[in-house]
């Protein structure tokens, strides 16, 4: 018969384990799945001296699929932004640390509108699981936020996390939606696809099996995305609004220029992100 196993025993042979298979964070990962096994938080892991016999069977499962490369968040079904829970799984893109920062630029945009004239109007394309939406709709609570999803299977994600928000939430295409908004958005944010397609060799594993293509991939220089976004802020954004953009860290120059080169925007700056690496792009629409 099976007999309990200590944790951290079993802490160290996951990570290993993980290691090997060439997970990039094998202890984090191997915490949070026991974490999530033992429905506790990671935090308090310290707190559990032996680990029951069928803990450990479903502990070993999850760790089956994670050295498979399967993500992370696939295997727990969450995933936190910023100060929001999120749900994801197959068909959403899950949502990346960096893409905070541009979180943390819209809502600091927007707190800025609403302080100066009471309210603030913010869309945000590409919007996959919702992440960012609901994050600018749970800090800034005097923004009327609206979101648009291509992508069905994406779609109902962003439906889940959505639910409960006052969310404009659309099934559509970033660069016919909102045409009732036109001329009336304070803030345009997106996080688009912006991967080369010849560059599919260097996405990474649990992106490249597990994300849509459609939120990963954009063309022969990443751009195509880029290019439709700047032609429809335009169209969207009131005299003087702005406009937010992920990019690829090789795109800090090649991102800016598409709206630089269009002739209707200014202060069109690129921004870094906590390791230095070029990350996103804002402007503002010419008055």
């Amino acid at each position: 018969m099976s007999r309990p196993t200590a944790a951290r025993e079993l802490l160290r042979a996951a990570a290993a384990r993980l290691a090997a298979a060439g997970v990039a964070s094998p202890e984090t990962d191997a915490a949070v799945l026991l974490a999530h096994v033992l429905g506790t938080e990671r935090s308090r892991l310290f707190l559990v001296e032996d680990v029951a016999p069928s803990a450990q069977e479903t502990y070993d499962g999850l760790l089956d699929r994670r050295a498979a490369r399967e993500p992370l968040q696939h295997l727990t079904g969450v995933t936190w932004f910023r100060h929001v829970e999120l749900q994801v799984g197959p068909g959403v893109f899950v949502p990346r640390p960096e893409t905070e920062l541009l979180a943390g630029w819209a809502i600091a945009r927007a707190e800025e509108v609403v302080a100066e004239q009471g309210g603030c109007v913010v869309v945000d394309l590409c919007t996959g699981s919702g992440a960012v939406a609901k994050a600018v709709a749970d800090e800034v609570p005097g923004a009327r936020v609206h979101a648009v999803e291509l992508d069905s299977a994406a779609h109902a994600w962003a439906e889940r996390n959505l639910a409960g928000t006052e969310v404009d939430l659309r099934l559509g295409d970033m660069g016919t939606a909102f045409d009732d908004l036109a001329g009336t958005v304070d803030i345009v944010v997106c996080n688009p696809p912006y991967i080369p397609l010849d560059a599919w060799e260097s996405v990474a594993t649990e992106a490249r099996d597990h994300d849509p293509h459609l939120a990963l991939f954009s063309g022969d220089d990443g751009l195509d995305a880029m290019r439709v976004l700047e032609t429809r802020a335009a169209w969207l954004l009131r005299p003087g609004g702005v406009v937010g953009a992920e990019h690829a860290d090789l795109q800090g120059e090649s991102a800016p220029a598409v709206f630089a080169g269009a002739g209707r925007w200014r202060d069109v700056r690129d921004h870094p992100d906590l390791a230095g690496r070029a990350r996103f792009l804002t402007a503002r629409l010419a008055r």
